[in-house]
């Protein structure tokens, strides 16, 4: 049987808490001689005992003696700081490469207790179902997930086919389910602008059930469409590169969301609106969006992008901490809930010998011994996956390698002038290039000389055979080979990038026969594999397997001639027809600025 990691409401544990402050009931924990980190008033007040019981907080001060009796357990701190549990403002458990449960287990040992995540990878696959399974796991955990409702399966409608739909009579319902914390992000940003009903009626039963409405505006023009969007309803923003798109979100009394991924990098480039423009922090929060299985096992999570926001950004540690607690706790109506060390809160909190470069060295989670210098104490609790949600990779057919082979419009031509994606290291938009390449006998093929390779997505939601091909610049391949993967936001189509048709096709047909996951091959051999039977998007086995795998597709890739930082996120985010300026998916090559579909080629 499974350990119930359950919490009580704070008005069914208030009389335990009054008696243990008042020292007429003893504490279930007490960690004595902190020095206690307090969000609220931004203090740092030394010799500070903290008393727990029921999972909350129940006295913060001096001496906590009154509170200790036959049956508490004691902890002497020794004047370590006593910071609150991290919050993910904005994330993707799918993007992890792992359940919610592996997850959680790769995730607290890096402090982080608190995760506010959009499951709109599995809702794209799965519809309802995803969503509701995601939740089922996520209620098991010892620590805060909570889940956002996805808003947009397609994210792109008419640009993109999913395998489920969301709308909003499937908002509706999941808005009465406990656990759901609000919408997750309006990545169709085109069309509130546009005053779409089906958005507008989601974010209208968000509001309703009195919840919080994520924003995604992909865009760098803050005109009028940014004001509607804003006017829209959206509380928040994760999209932002530049100081100036901070500064305006907060401005329109959004929630500006710096993010450090594992291949996004925009906390720096934002922060200097808090730093020199010396605008109010309360209204900025800290998120990863997202962090891959290598990132979290080898770099951390939160306290990754906290120590990146004080060392690199020249943040105030306090501040910081602040924007990864309690700002985020505010944003979605939990203050008094979580996001700080204070009497009725869930006693997340961890212990650190230093603010500036916060080691993890004790993590608690709802009062429970979670972690203890980077080791997870407790078996992670783990949902038992239906069939339904571990055979999704559906191709129809075997492919081959004449279905990656582009003809060129016209059969005498000797080159052809061709829209190409092009990959900006570090960031999720990409860039529209036109690039000539040449034909033989009647084939358009690729150009090393130009770094441009081959991209193409396989539908394997339905069966069709229908499969879309383009051409990428930036990866810097070399050689035979290809790279294939069932994770392709948001659609998660089979997407496949190559410098020769003949591994494309080995690649795509071995996703079909592990029903998902990355695959990497060279010169007709497999050399690296990430298995992700779950939905196609996720693995159940612990975190540091799959990492491990992950760490050796990336090595493979880097032998492939691979120069980018975290390329595989970049390969699996160039489906996402609402980030700009060109996508691929399965409907044709989308120009995200136009939000239209476009030729290959430039026929102008």
């Amino acid at each position: 049987m499974q350990e119930d990691f359950s919490i009580k409401p704070w008005h069914q544990c208030a009389r335990q808490l009054v008696d243990v402050a008042a020292g007429r009931a003893e504490a279930d924990l007490v960690i004595k001689g902190t020095s206690w980190v307090n969000v609220h008033s931004g203090e740092v007040i030394k010799n500070t005992d903290i008393a727990i019981v029921e999972g909350r907080f129940a006295y913060c001060g001096p001496d906590a003696a009154h509170c200790i009796g036959d049956h508490t357990s004691v902890i002497h701190a020794d004047g370590i700081f006593a910071v609150p549990g991290l919050c993910d403002g904005h994330m993707h458990i799918e993007s992890g490469m792992l359940t919610p449960a592996r997850f959680a287990e790769a995730v607290i040992p890096h402090g982080t207790t608190s995760l506010f995540a959009d499951p709109h990878e599995i809702a794209n696959v799965l519809g309802l179902m995803g969503v509701r399974l995601m939740l089922e796991e996520a209620e098991l955990q010892p620590i805060n997930i909570y889940i956002q409702m996805p808003s947009c399966a397609p994210s792109a409608p008419g640009l993109e086919t999913t395998g489920q739909c969301i709308g909003p009579e499937e908002v509706k319902e999941a808005m009465t389910w406990p656990g759901i914390i609000g919408l997750g992000e309006m990545m169709n940003f085109p069309g509130v602008i546009a005053g779409d009903d089906q958005m507008l009626a989601e974010i209208s039963e968000t509001q309703m059930a009195n919840k919080t409405v994520g924003g995604h505006y992909a865009s760098t023009d803050l005109d009028k469409g940014f004001h509607a969007y804003a006017a829209g309803g959206p509380a928040d923003d994760h999209e932002g590169t530049r100081e100036i798109d901070a500064i305006t979100r907060v401005r329109q009394g959004m929630s500006a969301m710096l993010r450090l991924g594992s291949a996004w990098y925009d906390v720096k480039s934002q922060i200097t609106a808090i730093t020199k423009k010396g605008l109010d922090s309360r209204k900025f929060i800290l998120c990863t969006d997202d962090c891959h299985s290598g990132t979290l096992v080898e770099e951390g999570h939160m306290n990754r992008v906290v120590r990146h926001a004080i060392g690199e950004c020249g943040c105030e540690p306090l501040m910081a901490l602040q924007m990864a607690t309690v700002n985020t706790a505010t944003h979605f109506g939990l203050e008094r809930e979580l996001g700080s060390i204070t009497p009725g809160r869930r006693a997340d909190l961890i212990l650190t010998s230093c603010l500036s470069t916060l080691p993890i060295e004790e993590v608690f989670g709802r009062g429970q011994h979670l972690a203890s210098n980077g080791k997870y104490l407790i078996k992670p609790p783990s949902l038992d996956w239906p069939d339904e949600a571990l055979n999704t990779v559906n191709m129809g057919r075997p492919v081959t390698q004449d279905d990656f082979s582009v003809t060129a419009p016209k059969t005498d031509s000797t080159s052809v002038n061709t829209h190409v994606i092009g990959v900006v290291e570090n960031q999720a938009p990409t860039q529209h290039l036109k690039r000539n390449l040449n034909v033989q006998d009647g084939r358009v093929t690729v150009d090393a000389k130009q770094d441009i390779a081959s991209i193409a997505i396989v539908e394997r939601h339905r069966g069709s055979g229908h499969i879309v091909n383009g051409f990428v610049s930036g990866f810097g391949y070399k050689g035979s080979m290809a790279l294939a993967s069932s994770v392709a936001h948001d659609c998660h189509h089979i997407i496949v990038v190559g410098t020769d048709p003949g591994q494309m096709a080995l690649a795509v047909n071995r996703i079909g026969e592990c029903n998902g996951g990355i695959t990497l091959w060279r010169d007709n051999k497999e050399m690296a594999i990430v298995e992700l039977p779950v939905a196609g998007l996720m693995s159940s086995r612990p975190a540091h397997e799959v990492a491990a795998a992950a760490r050796h597709l990336n090595e493979s890739m880097v032998a492939c001639g691979c120069t980018l930082n975290n390329a595989i996120m970049q390969h699996s985010l160039l489906a996402l027809s609402v980030i700009p300026e060109l996508r691929i998916s399965d409907l044709g090559i989308v120009d995200a600025v136009k939000f239209e579909l476009i030729d290959l080629f430039d026929r102008c």
